[in-house]
């Protein structure tokens, strides 16, 4: 069946230009025929300049993601083995495999879809219509890929449970898409075990992106005494505790969370080292202030405090002020690691919100690390949305 073309408005189309995948509502000149929202369709300039082949959702601003730039290229099962099978070669060559991102959307040119491989399991989210309407091929590539690389499959679990599919008029779901398989289970990363649950947990269950990151706290943690805010299942707190710190406290406002990161550090012996608590941690700091607290490293891994540009000032006022309580807990010469996993908060108004914390309790930084998301997560250039984590390790002195 011959597919329906979209042409745009003169002048439209930068975003493709520059090397992204998206065509936005505003700027589509016409549609030649009718469609179904999900179908695939070609895209083409104002002057019939071919610029490739994407779903389109006319529930979505995110009008067509493009899956091909070659009008030529037949999307099935052949296609998106192939780029499967690119996006695991690429992980190969670029960093441990045990556990990491296996597809990041648009990074590894299919749009819509996130696949977490966790040991011998994989968490499998469709973001989109189009990626909802090919993700069973996403499953049967999984299995062929991963028999070619004779790694084992136990399985694939669905997390598209995402506020991202409300915008495309989609249900969150979440289930198996094989047979069933025991949920909860244990992976190890930089030589810390986690129990990680996929099926109730954050995101898939586990946050992959900070993974040399946390790596990246083991020396200024050696016999250091450790505050972990935000501390999920634990993750920056277990790295200290096996790196060496003489004392670390975790602590996170959810209770799930807090009793599986007491699971963890008893999983990795180190129950007498390190300690969790459950808190909101914007009240927790100005009592841990009142009280005379200080820390030799404190790490701040706050969730996104903005999802959109209009709230970004409101972000701005957050990220300044847990940033203000974590540095007046930070001992002369000790360390501050803080970061921001929000794509709209952008480095320079990041920066500013720190460097302002900084000048409001009359503290000295020397930039340690700048780092950002893990080499899983790809950052495509063209599509800002995959350069989203911003990570600091500051030390801290008194203002002289």
């Amino acid at each position: 069946m011959q597919k329906v073309t979209v042409t745009l408005k003169k002048g439209e189309g930068r975003t493709l230009n520059r090397g992204g995948l998206w065509v936005f509502d505003n700027e589509i000149d016409a549609i030649s025929g009718p469609f179904t929202d999900g179908d695939l369709v070609n895209v083409e300039a104002f002057n019939h300049y071919p610029l490739g082949q994407g779903y389109i959702n006319t529930h979505s601003k995110i009008r067509i993601r493009l899956l091909s730039r070659s009008l030529d290229t037949t999307i099935d099962q052949a296609f998106i083995d192939e780029r499967v099978r690119n996006a695991i070669a690429y992980r190969l060559h670029t960093g441990d495999t045990s556990s990491c991102r296996l597809i990041f959307g648009e990074s590894d040119f299919l749009p819509g879809i996130t696949v977490d491989k966790y040991e011998d399991v994989c968490v499998l989210q469709a973001l989109t219509l189009g990626a909802e309407k090919l993700k069973m091929m996403f499953v049967k590539a999984l299995q062929t890929v991963f028999a070619e690389c004779a790694w084992p499959l136990k399985g694939v679990y669905e997390r598209s449970d995402a506020r991202e599919r409300d915008k495309e008029g989609l249900p969150r779901v979440k289930g198996f898409l094989t047979e069933p398989f025991e949920t909860k289970f244990v992976i190890t990363e930089n030589g810390v075990k986690y129990n990680i649950d996929i099926e109730n947990g954050q995101k898939t269950g586990f946050f992959l992106d900070q993974k040399y990151n946390r790596l990246a706290i083991h020396k200024i943690a050696q016999g250091a005494k450790v505050l972990d805010c935000f501390t999920y299942i634990g993750t920056f707190a277990l790295n200290a505790g096996i790196a060496g710190a003489d004392f670390v406290l975790g602590v996170d406002a959810s209770d799930l969370a807090v009793e599986l990161a007491n699971e963890n550090a008893k999983l990795n012996h180190l129950e007498d080292t390190v300690h969790f608590e459950t808190h909101d941690v914007f009240d927790f700091l100005p009592e841990l202030i009142e009280q005379g607290e200080s820390y030799d490293v404190v790490i701040l891994d706050p969730p996104a405090f903005t999802k959109s540009k209009s709230s970004i000032k409101k972000a701005m006022r957050g990220y300044r002020e847990i940033n203000r309580q974590g540095l007046k807990l930070v001992r002369d010469g000790g360390f501050l690691v803080t970061c921001t996993c929000s794509h709209f908060m952008d480095n320079e108004t990041f920066k500013k919100a720190i460097d302002q914390a900084a000048r409001s309790v009359n503290k000295r930084l020397a930039q340690v690390e700048f780092r950002q998301q893990a080499s899983d997560h790809p950052i495509l250039w063209g599509n800002e949305d995959s350069s989203y984590l911003k990570f600091y390790i500051f030390q801290v002195t008194e203002d002289m």
